[in-house]
């Protein structure tokens, strides 16, 4: 799939995403300061994949680990560096509005495209719908960027709702979401329930195949930090209507991906980064570097699947 297909299409009713983007890993040193040499060495990198963006400040990003200065210059050095017309999306969420509302208005002002805004959930028990639908609601009033509401329960323990959804889905600024449930049954009623207009972005490789059948024509997906154009060719694999070969890879990579998200997590795909080359770095704690047996089994999989030869 060619770039131009994939880059960001701006109309008068918003912004509109195609293509695999990476939430971008943050390379750590071992003292565990931000190494921003490997973070421009791994755009300069992805610029030559296959990719329809980048998200900065995602999960996969150790995100919730940095200071905002940090945040802000990792924005600065992707809004840099990135490949022109390359979609350029930042997670700016927080807990309150107000200082999310903050950091987008910093990311805007760096040149980010849109921001990626996680659900709260500091306080669980008080986020009904009302309560996220408010939230969101300020920040899209009063952002300079359009919004993507980020549903990522297997870290917030929140799963926003139909009903939620469908009226986020009717603000002019809030143009979609990244769904990161891994739920093609959810997948397939947020895509029946909404309008064409909002966009559903699937948040895991695990899904990817399939929510592409159901109209889905992006993903955020961990995996693409290192297998970004073999996520990509099952997409153009799909679109020429190379439906059996396009699964066949989907099938392939899906050891990988469980392996680099729910097995070992971000050290394990920081791990996969640097067998594929890419710039992993360590991680910051209290997260965990892997053992070498675990090394072991994330390289031998790696190996199977064929991203190592």
């Amino acid at each position: 799939m060619s770039d131009a297909k994939m880059k960001t299409r701006i109309r008068k009713d918003g912004t509109s995403f195609e293509g695999v983007i990476p939430p971008m890993l943050t390379p750590f040193r071992q003292d565990e300061r931000v190494d921003y040499e490997m973070f421009v060495r791994n755009i300069d990198r992805w610029n030559r994949d296959d990719l329809g963006g980048y998200v900065v400040l995602g999960s996969n990003s150790e995100a919730s680990y940095l200071s905002e200065r940090e945040k802000l210059t990792l924005i600065r050095i992707t809004a840099e560096h990135a490949k022109r017309g390359r979609t350029i999306i930042a997670g700016t969420g927080l807990e309150s509005a107000k200082e999310t509302l903050r950091l987008t208005e910093k990311a805007a002002s760096l040149g980010v495209d849109a921001a990626l805004v996680l659900t709260p959930s500091y306080y669980i028990d008080q986020m009904t719908d009302e309560a996220l639908i408010g939230y969101f609601s300020f920040v899209a009033d009063h952002s300079p960027i359009p919004i993507l509401v980020y549903n990522v329960p297997r870290y917030t323990h929140i799963n926003i709702s139909l009903n939620a959804l469908k009226r986020l889905s009717e603000h002019p600024n809030i143009i979609g979401m990244k769904d990161s449930k891994a739920d093609i049954a959810q997948v397939d009623l947020f895509k029946k329930k909404v309008s064409r207009e909002f966009q559903i972005i699937v948040g895991s490789a695990s899904v990817w195949y399939p929510s592409l059948r159901l109209g889905v024509t992006s993903g955020i997906l961990a995996l693409s930090n290192f297998a970004g154009n073999q996520c990509a060719q099952i997409q153009s694999l799909f679109e020429d209507g190379e439906f059996e070969e396009a699964e066949k890879l989907h099938n392939r990579l899906l050891p990988v991906n469980s392996a680099v998200t729910s097995t070992y997590g971000v050290a394990g795909l920081k791990y996969a980064a640097t067998l594929a080359g890419y710039e992993g770095g360590h991680v910051r704690r209290p997260l965990r570097p892997l053992g070498e047996n675990s090394k072991n089994d994330l390289h031998r999989i790696l190996e199977v699947s064929g991203i190592l030869h």
